[in-house]
Protein backbone atom coordinates (compact mmCIF):
# COMPACT_ATOMS: atom_id res chain seq x y z
CA UNK A 1 0.00 0.00 0.00
CA UNK A 2 1.50 3.55 -0.48
CA UNK A 3 -0.06 4.75 2.81
CA UNK A 4 3.18 1.90 4.55
CA UNK A 5 5.57 2.55 1.72
CA UNK A 6 5.23 6.64 2.51
CA UNK A 7 5.49 5.17 6.54
CA UNK A 8 8.19 3.14 5.61
CA UNK A 9 10.20 6.21 4.15
CA UNK A 10 9.40 8.40 6.76
CA UNK A 11 9.88 6.40 9.99
CA UNK A 12 12.48 8.08 11.34
CA UNK A 13 10.36 11.91 11.02
CA UNK A 14 7.22 9.45 12.49
CA UNK A 15 9.22 8.14 15.16
CA UNK A 16 10.21 11.46 16.62
CA UNK A 17 6.91 13.02 16.02
CA UNK A 18 5.61 10.02 17.84
CA UNK A 19 7.62 10.52 20.66
CA UNK A 20 7.06 14.23 20.69
CA UNK A 21 3.15 13.43 20.95
CA UNK A 22 3.39 10.74 23.69
CA UNK A 23 5.42 13.56 25.58
CA UNK A 24 2.97 16.03 25.76
CA UNK A 25 0.18 13.59 26.32
CA UNK A 26 2.05 12.38 29.12
CA UNK A 27 3.35 15.32 31.25
CA UNK A 28 -0.21 16.71 30.61
CA UNK A 29 -1.84 13.60 32.08
CA UNK A 30 0.68 13.34 35.19
CA UNK A 31 -0.10 16.82 36.13
CA UNK A 32 -3.78 16.27 35.93
CA UNK A 33 -3.17 13.14 38.26
CA UNK A 34 -1.45 14.87 40.62
CA UNK A 35 -3.85 18.19 40.77
CA UNK A 36 -7.17 16.03 39.97
CA UNK A 37 -7.24 13.05 42.14
CA UNK A 38 -5.89 15.23 45.43
CA UNK A 39 -8.97 17.41 44.43
CA UNK A 40 -11.35 14.42 43.88
CA UNK A 41 -10.74 13.60 47.30
CA UNK A 42 -10.82 16.81 48.72
CA UNK A 43 -14.62 17.78 47.31
CA UNK A 44 -15.65 14.03 48.40
CA UNK A 45 -15.27 15.50 51.95
CA UNK A 46 -16.63 18.88 51.00
CA UNK A 47 -19.60 17.79 48.96
CA UNK A 48 -21.05 21.61 50.05
CA UNK A 49 -18.42 22.63 46.81
CA UNK A 50 -18.74 19.56 45.27
CA UNK A 51 -20.84 20.37 42.35
CA UNK A 52 -19.16 24.02 41.87
CA UNK A 53 -15.94 22.23 41.21
CA UNK A 54 -17.23 19.63 39.04
CA UNK A 55 -19.36 22.12 37.45
CA UNK A 56 -15.99 24.40 36.53
CA UNK A 57 -14.01 21.39 35.03
CA UNK A 58 -17.25 20.43 33.11
CA UNK A 59 -17.25 24.10 31.41
CA UNK A 60 -13.38 23.44 30.94
CA UNK A 61 -14.21 20.00 28.97
CA UNK A 62 -17.23 21.68 27.15
CA UNK A 63 -15.17 24.12 25.73
CA UNK A 64 -14.05 23.46 21.97
CA UNK A 65 -10.17 22.50 21.77
CA UNK A 66 -9.47 24.64 19.07
CA UNK A 67 -10.77 27.72 20.53
CA UNK A 68 -9.34 26.74 24.01
CA UNK A 69 -5.63 26.68 22.49
CA UNK A 70 -6.73 30.27 20.81
CA UNK A 71 -7.50 31.76 24.15
CA UNK A 72 -4.45 30.55 25.55
CA UNK A 73 -2.09 32.07 23.18
CA UNK A 74 -2.40 35.55 24.42
CA UNK A 75 -1.65 34.48 27.17
CA UNK A 76 1.17 31.81 26.97
CA UNK A 77 2.31 32.28 23.44
CA UNK A 78 2.61 29.13 21.18
CA UNK A 79 5.26 25.56 21.66
CA UNK A 80 5.11 23.03 23.98
CA UNK A 81 3.96 24.98 27.48
CA UNK A 82 0.55 26.46 26.64
CA UNK A 83 0.00 22.78 24.98
CA UNK A 84 0.48 20.71 27.90
CA UNK A 85 -1.57 23.28 29.90
CA UNK A 86 -4.67 22.98 27.40
CA UNK A 87 -4.55 19.24 27.82
CA UNK A 88 -3.70 19.34 31.26
CA UNK A 89 -7.46 21.31 31.51
CA UNK A 90 -8.86 19.14 29.40
CA UNK A 91 -7.54 15.48 31.32
CA UNK A 92 -8.62 17.21 34.62
CA UNK A 93 -12.79 16.88 34.29
CA UNK A 94 -12.59 12.42 34.19
CA UNK A 95 -9.93 12.31 36.74
CA UNK A 96 -11.85 14.72 39.11
CA UNK A 97 -15.36 13.29 38.75
CA UNK A 98 -13.96 9.59 38.84
CA UNK A 99 -11.64 10.44 42.30
CA UNK A 100 -15.34 11.79 43.56
CA UNK A 101 -17.57 8.93 42.36
CA UNK A 102 -15.22 6.34 43.73
CA UNK A 103 -14.50 7.82 47.38
CA UNK A 104 -18.04 8.84 47.70
CA UNK A 105 -19.21 5.17 46.51
CA UNK A 106 -17.51 2.98 49.12
CA UNK A 107 -19.66 1.04 51.07
CA UNK A 108 -20.49 3.11 54.43
CA UNK A 109 -20.73 -0.43 56.23
CA UNK A 110 -16.96 -0.65 55.47
CA UNK A 111 -15.80 2.59 56.86
CA UNK A 112 -18.06 2.23 59.50
CA UNK A 113 -16.37 -1.12 60.96
CA UNK A 114 -12.83 0.97 60.54
CA UNK A 115 -13.76 3.83 62.99
CA UNK A 116 -15.07 0.87 64.99
CA UNK A 117 -11.19 -0.51 65.28
CA UNK A 118 -10.08 2.88 65.78
CA UNK A 119 -8.64 4.22 62.45
CA UNK A 120 -8.41 7.88 61.90
CA UNK A 121 -10.47 9.99 58.99
CA UNK A 122 -6.71 9.96 57.21
CA UNK A 123 -6.09 6.32 57.65
CA UNK A 124 -9.57 5.35 56.59
CA UNK A 125 -8.91 7.47 53.36
CA UNK A 126 -5.30 5.86 52.78
CA UNK A 127 -6.55 2.38 53.85
CA UNK A 128 -9.42 1.99 53.05
CA UNK A 129 -11.60 4.75 50.65
CA UNK A 130 -8.74 4.90 48.12
CA UNK A 131 -7.64 1.42 47.64
CA UNK A 132 -11.42 0.66 47.04
CA UNK A 133 -11.86 4.08 44.30
CA UNK A 134 -8.78 2.98 42.75
CA UNK A 135 -10.64 0.99 39.62
CA UNK A 136 -13.11 4.14 39.68
CA UNK A 137 -9.89 6.43 39.71
CA UNK A 138 -7.76 4.45 37.06
CA UNK A 139 -11.07 4.66 34.72
CA UNK A 140 -10.91 8.94 34.77
CA UNK A 141 -7.26 8.47 33.94
CA UNK A 142 -8.17 6.02 31.10
CA UNK A 143 -10.59 8.32 29.68
CA UNK A 144 -8.45 11.51 30.27
CA UNK A 145 -5.49 9.75 28.14
CA UNK A 146 -7.09 8.77 25.38
CA UNK A 147 -9.02 11.78 24.79
CA UNK A 148 -5.57 13.79 25.15
CA UNK A 149 -3.91 11.48 22.60
CA UNK A 150 -6.58 12.82 20.23
CA UNK A 151 -6.69 16.42 21.46
CA UNK A 152 -3.20 16.67 21.13
CA UNK A 153 -2.88 16.59 17.42
CA UNK A 154 -3.97 20.12 17.50
CA UNK A 155 -1.54 20.99 19.46
CA UNK A 156 0.71 21.33 16.30
CA UNK A 157 -1.42 23.99 15.09
CA UNK A 158 0.50 26.24 18.14
CA UNK A 159 3.90 24.83 17.11
CA UNK A 160 4.06 22.12 19.82
CA UNK A 161 4.77 19.38 17.41
CA UNK A 162 3.79 15.86 17.61
CA UNK A 163 1.63 13.25 15.23
CA UNK A 164 -0.80 16.56 14.48
CA UNK A 165 1.95 17.84 12.17
CA UNK A 166 1.82 15.23 9.23
CA UNK A 167 -2.08 15.24 9.63
CA UNK A 168 -2.05 18.96 8.90
CA UNK A 169 0.30 18.96 6.67
CA UNK A 170 -1.40 16.40 5.00
CA UNK A 171 -4.43 18.83 5.39
CA UNK A 172 -3.08 21.74 3.54
CA UNK A 173 -1.10 19.49 0.70
CA UNK A 174 -4.36 17.29 0.08
CA UNK A 175 -1.77 13.99 0.51
CA UNK A 176 -3.94 11.49 2.01
CA UNK A 177 -0.68 9.75 2.50
CA UNK A 178 0.98 12.32 5.02
CA UNK A 179 -2.80 12.69 6.46
CA UNK A 180 -2.66 9.18 7.40
CA UNK A 181 0.86 8.95 8.67
CA UNK A 182 -0.55 11.10 11.44
CA UNK A 183 -3.66 9.48 12.17
CA UNK A 184 -2.84 5.95 11.86
CA UNK A 185 -0.26 6.28 14.43
CA UNK A 186 -2.21 8.38 16.79
CA UNK A 187 -5.29 5.90 16.75
CA UNK A 188 -2.76 3.62 17.59
CA UNK A 189 -1.49 4.92 20.34
CA UNK A 190 -4.64 5.28 21.75
CA UNK A 191 -5.59 1.78 21.19
CA UNK A 192 -2.24 0.72 23.24
CA UNK A 193 -2.71 2.71 26.35
CA UNK A 194 -6.29 2.24 26.57
CA UNK A 195 -5.37 -1.75 26.97
CA UNK A 196 -2.18 -1.03 29.13
CA UNK A 197 -4.18 1.09 31.69
CA UNK A 198 -6.90 -1.32 31.65
CA UNK A 199 -4.40 -3.93 32.56
CA UNK A 200 -3.12 -1.79 34.91
CA UNK A 201 -6.40 -1.00 36.59
CA UNK A 202 -7.67 -4.94 36.43
CA UNK A 203 -4.30 -5.55 38.43
CA UNK A 204 -4.65 -3.00 41.15
CA UNK A 205 -8.65 -3.79 41.51
CA UNK A 206 -9.05 -5.34 44.96
CA UNK A 207 -9.48 -9.39 44.62
CA UNK A 208 -13.43 -8.84 45.67
CA UNK A 209 -14.45 -6.24 43.57
CA UNK A 210 -13.57 -8.27 40.29
CA UNK A 211 -16.09 -10.87 41.01
CA UNK A 212 -16.31 -14.24 39.52
CA UNK A 213 -13.37 -14.69 36.96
Amino acid sequence: MDVIRFMVAHSDDIFGALIQHMKITGIAVAFAILIGVPIGVWISKKKSIAGFVLGIANIMQTIPSLALFGLIIPIMGIGFKPSVFVLLLYALMPIIKNTYIGITTVDAAVIEAGRGMGMTRMQILKIIEVPLALPMIMGGIRISTVINIGTATIAALIGAGGLGDFIFRGISMADNQMILSGAIPTALLALFMDTLLNFVELKITPQGLKGDE
